[in-house]
């Protein structure tokens, strides 16, 4: 250690021996009321779990002044010892500002109304209306889509009736049951489509899955291996109802289809009707023919194509820009109500 470096930590800084961290002099007192507390209540300083300093924070009530400046200093220290700061989690952020908790809580009522009622069978109607149920029961918890697209199988799990939902970050969610009906739609919601990925573990291809969503069969769930569990949560699903292998949906994407469905414009999946296995299995492909000039022909439209399409890159930030400031438009509403 240098001289300069010496002086420095004597003049600006002071360091926590039992945790072993250099702390700036500025957030000396704050950070000891909250590392003692840990050391009292047996939890863990840094870094510390979103929970933890929610309940640190409810343990001891202070002025929303003093409440931020707290947040502030733990903050800093996380990210100054390379670890991410619990304090810009939503659950803590829920504990500061009571407003916007209230509102997310009015927000997150209607979406999970409107995930109740989409479809569960039906095909391609019930594959979509699964995921999309499963969808606005975590954007009802206030999570960011961000969150929400990184989120992979086994982040999701069952503490009896409650659903428990932890983010990449370490941020936990509980959906607990109501407390008024005891009733809990999210368990349902998440076991519905918990069974689209079994099955489809089981039987990969959309084939057998349409048949699956006309004419339910039973599905043991064996406990997810290492590769099964690192699969997207959510994934996209294209018009014919097939689920890229591995592919998580982004966050534009999650954010407008929690637009449209409280909007009400989400589109209407009709369930389409499907043929018995054994008129499929024994369908045979008709023998085509090309003829010879099939690949020059074929060449010419995709070079075409592609500068007829070329601006269709700017074209689609253009709508993308639009629907986040119809995003922000709807979310006002919801804020006025």
């Amino acid at each position: 250690m240098t001289s300069t470096v010496r002086e420095d930590f004597r003049r600006n800084d002071v360091h926590d021996a039992d945790l072993g961290l250099l702390i700036p002099n500025r957030y000396r007192h704050d950070w000891a009321l909250f590392a003692d507390w840990c050391i009292a209540a047996d939890h863990r300083p840094i870094p510390a779990a979103p929970d933890t300093l929610a309940l640190f924070l409810h343990e001891h009530p202070a002025a929303v002044a003093t409440q931020r400046r707290r947040l502030s200093a733990i903050n800093a220290v996380h990210t100054d010892h390379g670890y991410p700061a619990p304090g810009r989690t939503e659950t803590v952020r829920r504990q500061l500002d009571t407003t916007r908790a209230s509102r997310l809580d009015r927000l997150g009522r209607l979406l999970l109304q409107k995930a109740a009622e989409l479809p569960t069978q039906g095909w391609p109607s019930g594959l979509f209306g699964r995921r999309d149920a499963l969808l606005l029961v975590l954007a009802a918890t206030g999570m960011r889509f961000a969150d929400i697209t990184r989120l992979r199988r086994h982040d999701l799990r069952l503490d009896g009736d409650i659903l428990v939902v932890t983010t990449r970050t370490g941020e936990r969610f509980r959906l607990p049951p109501d407390p008024e009906t005891g009733d809990n739609p999210a368990v349902g919601i998440y076991q519905r489509w918990a069974e689209i990925q079994t099955f489809l573990d089981q039987y990969p291809g959309t084939h057998l899955l349409r048949h699956h969503l006309t004419d339910p069969i039973d599905i043991v769930a064996d406990p997810l291996d290492a590769e099964q569990a690192r699969q997207p949560l959510l994934c996209p699903i294209d018009r014919w109802g097939h689920l890229p292998y591995a592919q998580p949906m982004t966050p534009q994407s999650v954010s407008m289809l929690v637009r449209t469905h409280l909007s009400g414009r989400a589109p209407v999946r009709r369930a389409l009707p499907v043929p018995q296995l054994d008129d499929v299995d024994t369908w045979v492909a008709p023998e085509i023919e090309l003829d010879s000039g099939y690949y020059e022909r074929g060449t010419a439209a995709r070079s075409r194509d592609h500068e007829a399409l070329e601006d269709l890159t700017d074209v689609f930030d253009e709508i993308e820009a639009r629907a986040n400031a119809l995003l922000e438009n709807l979310m006002g509403v919801f804020e006025g109500l």
